[in-house]
């Protein structure tokens, strides 16, 4: 059996309580936002940027990012990105067939599976305590709020002719930039999952599922489906998929209403030095799942919200690596786009509440009816097949799995922009040729 009981679990329970840091002196007033201060994250990172949003804890999802705003010091206004963010499954099959979890809508992130932040879980940030979200709550340290150096955010070496000294000066832009993290921790039997956003101070907000604890010491196989691990090859681990997703709701400038947009490029001929390539795009209408392919990417767009330069606001989805599962006909796409049903809780093995449809299971199964996108929400799936290997053992080292939403014309020009740098937006250079 893979699940084992957690010494003093009934004891593991919440109402959420949070800190509130300052704002900086230039910041406008902060957008209202539906929760509290108990249930607020307001926090200003290094570089200026300050990402606000309300948080809880699903007794199935785990860590659930609510109403999330960002403002930074060259745009203060608080200008919201999302209405929510949280994952929307864990399918774990074995590659034996015969051993699968959903771990979500069976056991679940939340409730007795969260586990205490304690030890270096959040060495160098602030923990918060809050809810579990199971059936009897109580107070506990749940969630890991902390800054976090990025590494480079930009670099420019920049040169410039100076009319006055007739001389060329240069000049290098530099700077460090850094991560709102946001980090909770679930014990799932063998396996501990990390749940973790980073939001980036230029905007960008990534989505993260990291995987540690031990391998299961009742799932090993044959050489067939395993990978030897300890003396000789006597003893195989089972190798197995983690595909995990989420449910991303956006709700841009707080006017919703987003388009999906799919971009395509394809080489369309030869020019004088290289291949010519064409980028076309199209609307998606209606609900559907859909798959990478080479140079293609989906962005959600505001139809209303449009930055300095008159550019309407979005933002991109970039998916990194993953590996796919065959064996489920919702684990094949890379992305769902659906219209936003209350019914539609969990990416599968969603269980139909008493008013909702009997037939709607899977993300594959709420879009069979192609309805109009008129307020979209976008399931994000990404596999991670692990093959066990000596160096999971023990504790098994950190493996992540996620993807990016990249801010595409949200500002008009990168909001880290340092001075000097102001003018820089458009062809600037003398003669109007492309630089």
């Amino acid at each position: 059996m893979r699940y084992r009981k957690i010494a003093g679990a009934a004891a593991l329970l919440t109402a959420a309580t949070l800190s509130v840091t300052a704002p900086v002196a230039a910041q406008a007033a902060p957008a209202a936002t539906p929760c509290g201060a108990s249930a607020m994250v307001k926090e200003t990172l290094p570089n200026g940027t300050t990402w606000q949003l309300c948080w809880r804890i699903n007794d199935k999802a785990g860590l659930v990012l609510d109403h999330v705003f960002v403002a930074t010091k060259r745009y203060p206004e608080q200008v919201q990105v999302l209405d929510s963010i949280r994952l929307a499954q864990l399918n774990v099959p074995y590659d034996t067939g015969d051993t699968e979890y959903n771990d979500l809508t069976a056991i679940g992130l939340g409730s007795y599976g969260l586990e205490t932040i304690t030890g270096d879980d959040c060495k160098g940030g602030s923990v918060r305590q809050g809810s579990d979200g199971g059936g009897d709550p109580q107070v506990r340290d749940v969630l890991c709020v902390s800054a976090e150096p990025r590494g480079l955010a930009y670099r420019l070496h920049e040169y410039e002719w100076d009319d006055t000294t007739e001389e060329q000066t240069e000049k290098v832009y530099s700077q460090e930039g850094h991560d709102l993290v946001l980090r909770t921790i679930s014990k799932l039997g063998w396996y501990e999952y990390v749940t973790e956003y980073r939001l980036h101070d230029d905007g960008q907000i990534s989505a993260r599922l990291g995987a540690t604890g031990d391998l299961a010491p009742s799932e090993y196989s044959t050489a067939d489906n395993g990978w030897p691990l300890g003396k000789e090859a006597k003893d195989y681990s089972t190798m197995h998929y983690h595909n995990a997703f989420w449910r991303v709701d956006f709700n841009i400038a707080g006017k919703g209403g987003e388009k999906v947009e799919q971009f395509d490029t394809t080489t369309s001929g030869r020019g004088s030095m290289a291949a010519a390539l064409t980028t076309t795009h199209k609307t998606l209408g209606t609900e559907g799942t859909f798959t990478k392919a080479n140079q293609r990417f989906w962005r959600l767009v505001s139809p209303t919200s449009k930055n300095a330069d008159g550019h309407q606001r979005s933002y991109e989805l970039a998916l990194g690596a993953s590996d796919k599962y065959e064996g489920h006909p919702e684990t094949k796409p890379d992305v769902t786009f659906s219209q936003k049903n209350l019914c539609e809780k969990w990416a599968s093995d969603n269980a139909a509440d008493p008013e909702c449809p009997l037939d709607i299971k899977t993300v594959v199964d709420f879009v069979k009816d192609k309805e109009k996108l008129a307020d979209p929400v976008m399931w994000v799936r990404v596999g991670f097949h692990h093959v066990p290997r000596d160096e999971d053992q023990s504790p098994m080292p950190m493996h992540w799995q996620g993807f990016d939403l990249v801010p595409r014309d949200f500002t008009e020009m990168n909001p880290l922009t340092p001075a000097g740098r102001e003018g820089a937006n458009g062809n600037t250079s003398d003669d109007g040729s492309q630089g």
